[in-house]
């Protein structure tokens, strides 16, 4: 699952896959994710998965460890923590850095002359999900 940054948040695109294909998963075919939060959102993420996330103050190629696990699922089942699971943790790679596209903010005030147009660019982190410890 890849995000890319959005005007409206992160939007979720199923990566190398065309939308119109379904995916189908061999019955007892399982694979571990966890859900993790990071810039003041949450992610369900699983071993590969490519995140654009909130802006993280690390150079590209650094390695990067999440801490605040909420849930991870596995063969096993869930192990959902109060807030967060104890001992568990995700460590990803940094890709690059870098900014979203630019959106246009205008507002103003009718019959006052008062106007004013903006843009905004935000940063992102993208990263890629190495590997789930539980």
């Amino acid at each position: 699952m890849i995000f890319k940054p959005h005007v409206y948040g992160f939007l979720s695109v199923p990566s190398g896959i065309h939308r119109a294909q379904r995916v189908h998963v061999k019955a007892g075919a399982y694979k571990m994710y966890a859900v993790i939060e990071t810039g003041g959102k949450q992610y369900q993420v699983k071993a590969g998965d490519e995140l654009f996330i909130e802006k993280l103050n690390v150079n590209a190629d650094d390695s990067v460890t999440f801490d605040k696990v909420m849930a991870v699922g596995s063969d096993a089942g869930i192990k959902v923590g109060a807030p967060y699971v104890e001992g568990a943790t995700v460590s990803a790679k940094v890709v690059k850095n870098g900014k979203a596209k630019k959106i246009t903010v205008f507002t103003y005030k009718p019959k006052k002359g008062e106007k004013r147009k903006m843009g905004h660019r935000q940063p992102y982190t993208k990263v890629v999900i190495e590997a789930i410890n539980a």
